[in-house]
């Protein structure tokens, strides 16, 4: 990693659950994407949910915050960029598909090169991330968070007023247990939620046109029952989403009105479910 961006973070006084500091000031709004288990496309629908944001005109940021497995870049097709500073010594966010980007990934030697941190020094990363990138004013920032109920959630939380958080499973058994654990995080840390989206949700043979439930099917709908929740959306298991994303194109801006509107509804539904400041 470039010595310039290990530079420990200009604040060192943490905040709570409770009183989050705001390191974001320039973002209206915050929007935390996490899950409960990795593999159930987080990543993916953060990117297209950014990118559906953007459609409608809103300004926005994406933070790849799974600092473990960065994989917006790719998705974002900025995989090949590397970090660079502006002359107020900020360093400056990728952009494509109208969303401005910044991760890890961005500024490691090579693709496979492994971060080896421990939780301190990926927390500080972050939130040098937060400060030190020249994002601008934006209407969204939306961040994708690690698998899981780690120390990155509990200091995104303390450290930004998250406006909401959206949880992403697949309709399989073990993914919705991990699910509720991430749920009753959110609920633990304080932050509102706008609801569940379930990914991999079914497979529709392109020659029979059957339906078929791969990964189960109704534990979206269960959890959101269970908690209360909103069901934002369900987005099946679709070979062309997969190359696409693999690609770094992402279905929201290059796919076909189908695979556009999966995505366009769940943000929808999401601002017609939390009060955004806009």
């Amino acid at each position: 990693m470039n010595t310039k961006t290990a530079q420990a973070p200009k604040g060192t006084r943490y905040g709570t659950t409770a009183i989050p500091n705001n390191r974001a000031p320039y973002a209206k709004n915050v929007i935390a994407v996490t899950s409960g288990k990795g593999g159930v496309g987080k990543s993916t629908v953060s990117v297209n949910l950014a990118i559906a944001l953007a459609q409608l005109g809103y300004k926005v940021g994406l933070l790849d915050a799974d600092v473990y497995g960065p994989n917006v870049p790719r998705l974002t097709n900025t995989d090949l960029e590397k970090i660079r500073w502006n002359d107020e010594s900020k360093i400056i966010p990728s952009e494509n598909y109208g969303i401005k980007i910044m991760s890890v990934a961005l500024t490691t030697p090579t693709s496979d090169t492994p971060l080896v941190w421990r939780s301190s020094v990926a927390v500080s990363a972050l939130i040098q991330f937060l400060e030190d990138v020249a994002w601008g004013e934006l209407d969204f920032m939306v961040i994708d968070m690690p698998p899981g109920t780690g120390d990155i959630q509990l200091t995104m939380a303390q450290e930004l007023p998250i406006t909401a958080g959206v949880i992403v499973t697949t309709p399989q058994l073990l993914a919705a247990d991990d699910v509720s654990r991430a749920i009753r995080m959110f609920e633990s840390i304080r932050v509102p939620m706008a609801g569940l989206v379930e990914n991999m949700s079914y497979f529709i043979a392109p020659d029979t046109k059957n339906r078929y439930d791969i990964f189960g099917t109704g534990a979206g709908e269960r959890l959101a029952q269970r908690y209360n929740l909103k069901l934002l959306g369900q987005i099946p298991i679709d070979m062309k989403i997969r190359e696409g994303s693999d690609h770094g194109e992402p279905p929201v801006a290059l796919g076909s009105d189908e695979q556009k509107k999966y995505y366009q509804d769940i943000v929808k539904a999401m601002l017609e479910q939390v009060a955004f400041n806009l």
